[in-house]
């Protein structure tokens, strides 16, 4: 009650905030009188003198007033429109590093420039990210207008572009771009090899354009891309017929560290018989262009020696099945890393799994946290405003509308039956026909936008449907909905980040009526379809205005919210109603049973709907425990990246300084003495007698990670040896091979040949330590049983996995430096490390949630709009989600066609 009180005496927090931005609104308006007089030279000059007054200390927001200024007045005089109060109030917000939740008609995209200009004077870059390749392409090209006339480049990120394409977009000032292009763009950067191959730069600011659909309906799933793991099933199937060819000298077994490697007659006779079957063509095992068959015939020969059939492993239904050690239990879906369970499976002549292994991967949560600067907006935010501000530290600014709503919104209309509800909505559809009121309606799937389509077809009424079938005529649809008696069917989210207009829109009927016209006639067509758009919207006004007709209540309010905003635009009549069933999907789950029996006794007849302001509260609230379960999932998956997110951050900085370094002699160096230090250390360990050191061992760690053949076992044997002494003796052998490798083959081959090695084994072991995670995360919720906490077991091991992959990452890196040989003139594609082939980039639509999976399935069809699609070339179609329609045109699920798996 004093909550209410206050707020009536003082305003809400979001009221006093934007009574705040008043004064630097009154700013900028009152610098119009002066920035109006410029001539366009003058008024682009601005531009420099903005720069300037940054480059001499003044911050962005000190020179906020004057850079607006100069936006509004180009707005003005190359697209001749003119920013409101509310639309400067909205682009401060949006340099505020907030959110800006604006009404649907409020001119959004105008706002975006604002921002934009300003942070972009700084030289860094902007990124505007929006939800399709078509909305960026769109919004590039309108805006773009405005910053070219002010002396700002802009540039577009769209998807099948080159990266020398992709460079210089990012290069621009300004660059539009998808959340997926910028992510995958991000990912694929940092499995480059050489700095001048990577596309981004560092990041500066980003305006997510439908902030809401971006950062909450995407953020259950993460960016992966993934590709068969190297070689394939025929690799693994080869190696394996080598071992059983080979005599118990070609090989040293130590089962107590559970390890195994070649002997040097070993590896000459394993040369002689990979020559032999054709796998090893020229050099030999340790060249470097061969290296990767020495991680296969590793594996292979574990596989054999090491790991025994129904005591490691079993074979169950033609699949190697792992035994655990300790309790003797199969453990089903747990794979051995590195390749080794290829190896076994190659051993007992079952199916390869040749595995799409995780390349790299990233959450859009971790991602957009990447920038020093953030900001978004959209027309329905306030709902998530939790999220924002505990995931993104973003808050929710609600911005005024440039005029009051006049929007009539009817309580919801409850029916018993899916029929009866159906049968309601194209009554109410043929009423709003007949009195020329358009109409927008809308579906949740495209299957319930097809059923509708066929009840109106019954009764006659022409309309539009409009779902993933029309791509680019998404557009000119929705434009076009708010003339007399149009009628257009549209799944939820189709037709965002387009207005609709009432009485029609004057340029996209231009573009379509006058396409033929010579350029003398355009002038006068342009003119009549003014005209007539004028008499068309005054037939709307009196109609009542856009009628938005909703045909179920979604699990999430903002869905509904941007529906209902659909009407209503800029102070204009309108009208809205959701339309419900109890065989809905929310309303089961709300309990509808009950409802329905209570319902029979209160003597509800067919075709007769109830409706109550109750009831929207309570479905309301039922629509809440959806929101908060699906936030609590995404905020689950979220504390589970943040673990990946760290090590990421990691290896991904060491790559960048990898690639920076002149040479990687320094970083070599240390892993050699790292391994040396660790292998001493386990077989010698201070405070313990000599004799009881483990010499034999040491001795083939020496041979088998140096290829060094040392007198350890003589050296343990003399008198008062120290751990020390040991240490310094094998670092200086081992020191004396390599300077002996640099005396042979020259600095500079030698300093290519450990930046490239370091490199590759890097990726491959960030690879492998991913498919550990992967593994790792799919059964660590099982240890709830145990009264343990998933999370906190799921750290701890994984920060276990990656202290084992920086230690075997040293080892690699020192046994291969040791053992590699190289041809006396190397190839320079040698040197070049191996590129991974066929890689695919996946953000699967997250199961459960059918506000993402919708938003998913139009994205997809649309995210290839700038590509021609042929009916009779399934090349040309992209990737087409198995619930849409097939592109051929049959009107079954691709699923159902040519996606029908054999």
């Amino acid at each position: 009650m004093l909550g209410v009180i206050a707020r009536k005496i003082f305003g809400s927090a979001n009221d006093r905030e934007i009574k705040a931005l008043r004064a630097t609104v009154e700013q900028i308006n009152a610098l119009e009188p002066e920035v109006e007089k410029l001539s366009d030279e003058d008024l682009r000059a601005r531009t420099d003198w903005l720069r300037d007054r940054l480059n001499n200390g003044e911050t962005p927001e000190q020179v906020l007033p004057d850079a607006y200024a100069t936006v509004r007045e180009a707005a003005k005089r190359v697209r001749g429109e003119r920013h409101y109060d509310v639309q400067l109030t909205g682009g401060i917000v949006l340099n505020n590093s907030k959110i800006a939740e604006m009404k649907t008609g409020e001119g959004k995209t105008l706002v975006s420039t604002l921002p934009v200009y300003l942070n972009a004077l700084s030289g860094k870059g902007v990124h505007v990210v929006t939800v399709n390749d078509y909305l960026a392409r769109r919004d590039a090209e309108w805006m773009g207008q405005v910053y070219g006339f002010l002396g700002m480049s802009v540039g577009v990120i769209m998807h099948g572009m080159t990266d020398d394409q992709r460079r210089a977009a990012y290069r621009c000032d300004i660059t539009y771009a998808t959340n997926n292009e910028l992510g995958f763009d991000y990912l694929r950067d940092n499995m480059k090899f050489r700095l001048e191959d990577m596309v981004q730069r560092e990041f500066n600011y980003a305006i997510v354009d439908e902030v809401d659909s971006i950062l909450v309906d995407e953020a259950r799933t993460p960016l992966i891309i993934s590709g068969p793991a190297e070689d394939g099933s025929a690799m693994y199937l080869a190696v394996d017929q080598l071992i059983p060819k080979l005599v118990e000298a070609d090989y040293e077994k130590d089962e107590k560290a559970r390890a195994v490697t070649l002997t040097e007659e070993g590896t000459e006779h394993a040369e002689q018989l990979l020559g032999e079957m054709g796998i090893l063509t020229e050099g030999t095992l340790y060249d470097i262009a061969n290296v990767h068959l020495v991680h296969h015939t590793n594996q292979a020969l574990r596989a054999h020696k090491l790991f025994q059939r129904d005591t490691d492993y079993i074979v169950k239904d033609g699949k190697v099945v792992i035994i655990d050690e300790f309790t003797g239990r199969m453990m089903e879906g747990r794979r051995y890393s590195d390749g080794l369970h290829q190896a076994l499976e190659a051993k007992e002549r079952v199916d390869v799994q040749n595995e799409n292994q995780t390349l790299a991967s990233i959450t859009f949560q971790n991602y957009f946290r990447l920038y020093p600067k953030l900001a978004g907006m959209t027309g329905t935010a306030m709902t998530e405003a939790e999220e924002f501000e505990e995931i993104y530290g973003l808050s929710v600014v609600e911005i005024p509308t440039h005029r009051p709503i006049a929007r009539k919104d009817y309580d919801d209309e409850i029916y018993r039956t899916a029929e009866e509800k159906w049968d309601a909505i194209a009554d109410l559809l043929v009423e709003c026909h007949a009195r020329q009121q358009p109409s927008l309606v809308g579906t949740v799937s495209i299957e319930k936008s097809e059923m509708l389509s066929a009840l109106l077809k019954k009764r006659n009424i022409p309309h539009e449907i409009l779902n993933a079938k029309q791509h680019e005529r998404e557009a000119y649809i929705v434009a076009q909905a708010g003339a007399p008696g149009v009628i257009t069917i549209a799944t939820n989210m189709a037709g965002r980040g387009t207005d609709i207009k009432l009485g029609g829109n004057v340029e996209m009927r231009a573009e379509l009526e006058l396409v033929d016209v010579p350029d003398a006639e355009r002038e006068a067509g342009i003119e009549r379809i003014r005209l007539e758009v004028i008499e068309d919207q005054k037939k709307v006004l009196a109609a009542g205005g856009l009628f938005v007709i909703a045909t179920e209540r979604h699990e999430s309010r903002r869905i509904d919210n941007q529906l209902r905003g659909r009407s209503g635009r800029q102070g204009d009549p309108g009208a809205s109603k959701f339309f419900l069933s109890l065989e809905d999907d929310l309303m089961r789950i709300f309990g509808s049973e009950r409802m329905d029996s209570m319902l029979q006794k209160l003597g509800l007849e067919k075709g007769e709907a109830i409706y109550h302001p109750w009831i929207n509260k309570a479905l309301e609230k039922a629509q809440q425990k959806v929101e908060g379960r699906n936030f609590d999932i995404r905020k689950n998956l979220l504390k589970f990246d943040d673990v990946m997110n760290d090590q990421r951050k990691v290896i991904y900085e060491q790559r960048r300084d990898l690639m920076q370094a002149k040479d990687v002699a320094e970083d070599v160096a240390e892993m050699r003495a790292e391994v040396i230090e660790g292998i001493v250390a386990r077989h010698c360990p201070e405070k313990i007698y000599p004799e009881q050191w483990e010499a034999t061992s040491l001795h083939e760690e020496c041979l088998r990670l140096f290829g060094l053949d040392l007198p350890v076992i003589d050296w343990i044997k003399e008198e008062g040896i120290d751990p020390t002494v040991v240490h310094e003796r094998i670092a200086k052998a081992v020191d004396s091979k390599m300077a002996a490798k640099v005396a042979n083959y020259g600095s500079d081959i030698i300093r290519q040949v450990e930046k490239s090695l370091l490199l590759q084994l890097l990726d491959q072991s960030w690879k492998d330590h991913l498919l550990a995670l992967d593994h790792l995360r799919q059964g660590i919720g099982l240890r709830a049983y145990g009264q343990r906490d998933p999370l906190n077991e799921f750290k701890r091991e994984a920060f276990n996995l990656f202290e084992e992959m920086l230690g075997m990452l040293r080892e690699r890196v020192t046994q291969m430096l040791s053992h590699v040989e190289l041809q006396s003139t190397p190839r320079p594609e040698d040197l070049e490390p191996r590129r991974q082939q066929q890689m695919q980039e996946n953000h699967p639509a997250p199961e459960g949630d059918s506000a993402a999976a919708t938003a998913a399935e139009e994205r997809q069809q649309r995210q290839g709009s700038g590509v021609a699609v042929d009916a009779n070339d399934p090349s040309t179609w992209g990737r087409v989600s198995r619930n849409a329609p097939c592109p051929c045109g049959s009107g079954k699920k691709y699923k159902h066609c040519h996606g029908q798996l054999a």
